[in-house]
């Protein structure tokens, strides 16, 4: 080997090790954010089934408590589930209240159904069910309030029937008139809400019509 070679090698060998000592405290610390990277990732995905499974065992836990007619083990699940799971909450809450509720526990089911936070594809239907109870409890205003942005046909038709339980009778007219506005004309819901507008004082406009 010409001596010419070494000193290139010797040179080059020189210039990795400056390099190192340069930049050997970035690299090494590239190389241990990547690792942490890597194991963060792999723990977080841990966690996430493990929390996954866990609201599994706790939805699993109401049917049970629903099957068996005890509420009071499907209330825990449910309350469980409302940290754990949004949706397996909506879900179980949902049957919770309406098993409440044909056991006369109205109250309880107002409490369930205030406790869920639904999401925008829940909401309607949480609402809905939480606002018949509402004004069967004579709380009118407050199922008011859980509809105040409805505009579906069966929302605005409940929101009707509280406008009308508090005298509000052209308000209820107004809501019946968009429900009405929004059902097909061979919907079964349509004659009820042509008969609870005629009830308010108000006309039922031709279906397929304006409003």
């Amino acid at each position: 080997m010409a001596i010419d070679d070494l000193l290139d090698e010797h040179e080059q060998s020189e210039r990795v090790r400056s390099w190192l000592r340069n930049n050997g405290a970035g690299l090494l610390g590239g190389v241990v954010l990547g690792l942490g990277v890597i194991f963060g990732w792999q723990w977080w995905q841990k966690d996430q089934a493990g929390k996954k499974e866990q609201a599994y065992l706790s939805y699993q836990t109401a049917v049970e408590g629903l099957a068996s007619g005890d509420l009071k083990q499907t209330q825990g699940a449910v309350d469980a589930l409302v940290k754990e799971d949004e949706l397996y909450a909506d879900v179980a809450g949902l049957q919770l209240a309406k098993a409440q509720l044909q056991a006369g526990e109205r109250d309880a089911a107002i409490a369930t159904l205030r406790a869920l936070t639904p999401d925008d594809a829940l909401r309607p239907l949480v609402n809905l069910r939480l606002a018949r109870l509402l004004i069967d409890a004579g709380k009118h205003d407050e199922a008011l309030k859980v509809l105040d942005k409805a505009t579906d046909a069966s929302s605005l038709e409940v929101r009707g029937d509280a406008l009308l339980a508090t005298g509000k009778a052209k308000e209820a007219q107004e809501a019946y008139t968009r429900a009405l506005a929004t059902l097909d004309a061979v919907s079964p819901q349509r004659r009820l809400v042509e008969l609870k507008l005629i009830d308010a004082g108000g006309t039922p406009p031709k279906a397929g019509g304006a409003a």
